[in-house]
Parts: C-alpha cells; sequence; structure tokens
C-alpha cells in the first residue's frame, strides 16, 4: 500500500483553521478535549458547524469545556461525554452511546506522557493502556458508526517523540524494565503502527473511511507536567512550565495537524501531518515518522495483540 503524504506542500503552506471546510451535518468526536489541542479542536470543529462530542475522563471538566465552547461558539453544537480510556468498561459504554449514528471523524486526541509506573483499570501499564488500548478499542467499537459516514476520518495522534523507541514485542506492557519516556515513545509508536494496520485493512476492504495520523510538535499544553505534578516535584514541575512556555507553541498551533488531518481534501491513507518547521513548530505540513513505524509485520503483530488485549475485533466488509 502506498502510504499517503498528508498533501502537498503548495496546499499545506499556510494553512490555518479559517480553511477548514463547512462541517455542517457531521459528527466529530474527540477524545482528550477538555483541554489542550483536544479542546481548540473540538472548538473549531464546532465553529465550522460540527456536532462535536467532547469525550473526556472527568465529568466536571468536561462540562466546563462544553461551556467555554458555547461561550467562544454561540450556536454551536456541543456535547460532553464521558470516557475513560484506562478502563475498557467506560470505552464500551461510550461507544455504545454513540454508535447508533454515523461518524464523521474520530480524532483520537488523548494521552498521557511520562508518567510514574501505573497500571490502567484493566492492568496495563498506563501510558501503552490510554494511549494505545484504550483507543484501539474505542476505534474498533465505533467502526460500524465511521463506516456509514461517507469519507469518514480517524485521525490519531502521535508524537515527534515517537522516535524514542520501537516496540518490543516481548515486553508491550513494559512489564519487565520501566523508563517513562521509553514507554512513553513506545506508545507513541504503537499509535503510528496502529494507524499503518488500519489503513491497510480499511483499503483492502474497499471502505472510503480513511485512517491518518497527526503530532503538534511541541505544544504548550499540561501534557508536559503531568507527570513531575503526580510526583509532588515542585521545582521539576516548575522547570518543565518554563521550559513549555519559552519553546513550544500554543495550543491553537499545535491543534492544526489534527484538523489538517481530520477535514483537508486529499489526506492519504497512513499520512502523518505535523508542523512544518523541523516537526516542532509552524504550519501543517506532510511530516518525517521513523522507518519503523511502516513495518508491516510489527504492525499486524500489535494489532493482534492488541485484539486479545481488549476483545476487540474489527469488523470490515469483504472487499
Amino acid at each position: 500500500m502506498a502510504a499517503g503524504t498528508g498533501g502537498s506542500g503548495t496546499r499545506t503552506r499556510g494553512w490555518s483553521a479559517a480553511r477548514i471546510p463547512a462541517q455542517e451535518g457531521r459528527t466529530a468526536v474527540v477524545t482528550g478535549a477538555n483541554s489542550g489541542i483536544g479542546y481548540v479542536a473540538a472548538r473549531e470543529l464546532a465553529r465550522h458547524g460540527a456536532h462535536v462530542v467532547l469525550a473526556c475522563r472527568s465529568e466536571r471538566r468536561g462540562a466546563d469545556a462544553v461551556a467555554r465552547l458555547l461561550s467562544e461558539v454561540p450556536g454551536a453544537h456541543a456535547e460532553f461525554s464521558r470516557l475513560d480510556l484506562g478502563d475498557l468498561a467506560s470505552v464500551r459504554e461510550f461507544a455504545a452511546r454513540h454508535v447508533r449514528r454515523p461518524v464523521d471523524v474520530l480524532l483520537d486526541n488523548a494521552g498521557v506522557m511520562a508518567l510514574p509506573y501505573g497500571r490502567t483499570a484493566d492492568g496495563f501499564e498506563r501510558q501503552f493502556g490510554v494511549n494505545h488500548l484504550g483507543h484501539f478499542a474505542l476505534t474498533g467499537l465505533l467502526l460500524p458508526a465511521l463506516l456509514r459516514a461517507p469519507g469518514s476520518r480517524v485521525v490519531t495522534v502521535s508524537s515527534i517523540l515517537h522516535v524514542l523507541g520501537n516496540l518490543d514485542p516481548r515486553d508491550l506492557d513494559s512489564a519487565r524494565h520501566y523508563r517513562r519516556w521509553l514507554a512513553y515513545g513506545r506508545s507513541k509508536t504503537a499509535n503510528l503502527l496502529f494507524t499503518h494496520e488500519l489503513a491497510r485493512r480499511l483499503e483492502a476492504a474497499g471502505a472510503d473511511t480513511v485512517a491518518a495520523a497527526a503530532h503538534p510538535g511541541y505544544a504548550r499544553t499540561n501534557l508536559h507536567t503531568a507527570g513531575t505534578r503526580l510526583e509532588g516535584r515542585k521545582a521539576a514541575e516548575r522547570l518543565a512550565r518554563l521550559r513549555t512556555r519559552l519553546v513550544g507553541q500554543p495550543a491553537e498551533a499545535g491543534a492544526l495537524p489534527s484538523l489538517y488531518a481530520a477535514t483537508a481534501p486529499g489526506v492519504g491513507q497512513d499520512s502523518f501531518t505535523g508542523p512544518r518547521f523541523l516537526m516542532w513548530r509552524g504550519a501543517p505540513g506532510p511530516s518525517w515518522r521513523a522507518p519503523w513505524t511502516r513495518d508491516d509485520e510489527t504492525a499486524r503483530r500489535l494489532w493482534a495483540a492488541s485484539e486479545e488485549l481488549t476483545g476487540v475485533r474489527y469488523e470490515l466488509p469483504e472487499a
């Protein structure tokens, strides 16, 4: 399968949220939409007419995000729906509530970064469990709704830090030796391998749903301080916040690659969109990715393991 490019340079240069095509009559589900690039993506999709479901773990933060969105975009169509990606029962409950109507855009955006070792409700290492397995299960359970929507898209948010590590098939869950940044990098590699294999399967089935990936570069969000905050390392948290403020780009800019992948014409299967300037900041464009993120055999093995761990099987029509 030939990988998509995410759009030619001429189409992406200078691309901004103002160029999002009209979204009236479309439904978008955005995970982790209560803050950061997820909130910005939800707001801009709603601004252009989409009915947006803000899928968030905290009911209070989700409700606050909806209220904020409606104050910024009066007349928008937005709702909160609880989703805890670290709990497969919650994922199944969320999917059951939303699978009946077509879903045009699924933005798998939520994630955790460099946390101290911990496990999800189902016993998976948190970064692998939330960043990959939760989204794998959610996408599979919502697949019937995606297939009913012509030209639908699944956009999975990875990271430039996927370069920190390829998957270790013998230790997907980092049970042997946990290093927080390596585990994070591997979870973001898993996001790209998931996109690669999903794109292959959609193409083989003759479906017109597109599986694409994006990354925000270095965006100023609270993701960068979550780990140090959990550990109570105040000085390290302040340093991380200062570094992010100095070198990161605003969440409004960090959301653009996701919005481009979700809405722009011509986005290809298995494309990877990120900021144009050194993959760090700027307008969205095709992004480099590590060669191992397009390895067919590793992608198939990850897929099989993910099915086994989550109990979710993807039902695709025969070509």
